[in-house]
């Protein structure tokens, strides 16, 4: 089997069969740092093709979420599962998992002396293996997607913030993730850039991409999630559809963020 190929844990895959339609099922997680509690038994599925939106105040705990799926921090308690297996299970198959999905970050972390294609180009020939030349057409490619076709040879301080962010994006998907997951993609970003970052998250959600994304961009919100999820000190308060959150339809502490965010 190829490193692309590579599938989560085997473990228990029969007995998870009632999971298939989602490709993300998260149970009754919690964690603490120290004496604080950042996570309360948080529960929340993504089926495959969805886009969820976490919402909340800061220090809800929706970065730490995140963090927690893409087993960058262990959980102190309860089960994520990824395509029915449970990937909390044995954490020494987190490079694997990791494989599967991808992550942005808040700040682009790209390395400097490489350029735009050389930065998506990177993990795909030391991962998967390819060729420099197969790994430059998908780069090639990939750039196209996220509308920078021409900043191919660009290194990062030629780039604005948002078209770095959109390299960081490129970079992810070059891996060909099952699931993309965004930490405030465009929190570091000036205003006139956080459109096309935006733009670029959007198609993909329109093309099929599974992604749980961390944002305050209510319009993108409205835009592109299938569901909403509001997060307040730790604990997931409300789940709703995208339509029944921005009509109104939602827990009291949720609707009182949302108006405070839109006004």
């Amino acid at each position: 089997m190829s490193a692309d190929q590579t599938a989560v844990p085997p473990n228990a895959a029969a007995s998870h069969a009632g999971r298939e339609g989602k490709l993300l099922e998260i149970v009754g997680i919690d964690k603490s740092f120290g004496h604080l509690r950042i996570l309360k038994r948080c529960s929340l599925d993504v089926a495959r093709g969805e886009t969820v939106v976490l919402i909340g105040p800061s220090g809800s705990g929706k970065s730490t979420l995140l963090r927690c799926v893409n087993l960058l921090e262990p959980a102190d308690g309860g089960d994520i599962f990824f395509e029915g297996a449970n990937i909390t299970a044995d954490l020494k198959n987190a490079p694997r998992i990791r494989r599967q999905i991808g992550m942005v970050f808040q700040n682009f972390e790209l390395f400097q002396h490489l350029s735009a294609a050389e930065n998506i180009m990177l993990a795909p020939m030391k991962v998967l293996g390819l060729s420099r030349a197969d790994a430059h057409d998908i780069a090639v490619d990939l750039l196209g997607k996220v509308r920078i076709p021409d900043k191919a040879d660009a290194f990062p301080d030629e780039l604005s913030g948002g078209q770095q962010q959109r390299v960081a994006i490129a970079r992810a998907l070059a891996m060909k993730p099952k699931l993309m997951l965004y930490d405030e993609p465009t929190s570091a970003l000036d205003p006139e850039m956080i459109r096309e970052v935006l733009d670029v998250m959007a198609d993909l959600s329109a093309e099929g991409m599974t992604s749980l994304v961390v944002t305050h961009e209510m319009g993108f919100a409205r835009r592109a999630a299938d569901k909403i999820v509001f997060m307040e000190s730790g604990e997931i308060v409300e789940t709703a559809s995208s339509e029944a959150f921005f009509g109104g339809s939602v827990n009291e502490r949720a609707r009182h963020f949302l108006d405070q965010i839109l006004h």
